[in-house]
């Protein structure tokens, strides 16, 4: 049996800027992750070479990991932090 982990996420900054990121392990050792500035995917084990290649091929697959990043997450982010902030006005 084997196990893959993924974990992503978004950032607000103080300043307003945001950041992303996201990770893939397997096995429990880091696999790959992605670096959604550059577009490209940094391979942590050789083994993880021919996914970077074949996702980095993909401009649609990157793009949509960068788009989640960048919008989805950071929209999601905004209303879990709205909903909190009315939850505790509430209190």
């Amino acid at each position: 049996s084997h196990t893959v982990q993924r974990m992503y996420g978004c950032d607000i900054l103080e300043d307003g800027t945001t950041r992303g990121y996201r990770q893939d392990a397997y096995d429990g050792r880091d696999f790959i992750a992605f670096d959604k500035d550059t577009k490209t995917f940094t391979a942590a084990v050789p083994e993880a070479v021919p996914t970077k290649r074949k996702w980095e091929a993909d401009p649609t697959f990157v793009d949509g990991r960068k788009h989640y990043l960048e919008e989805t997450c950071v929209e999601w982010l905004q209303r879990y932090v709205e909903h909190g902030k009315a939850e505790l006005g509430r209190r």
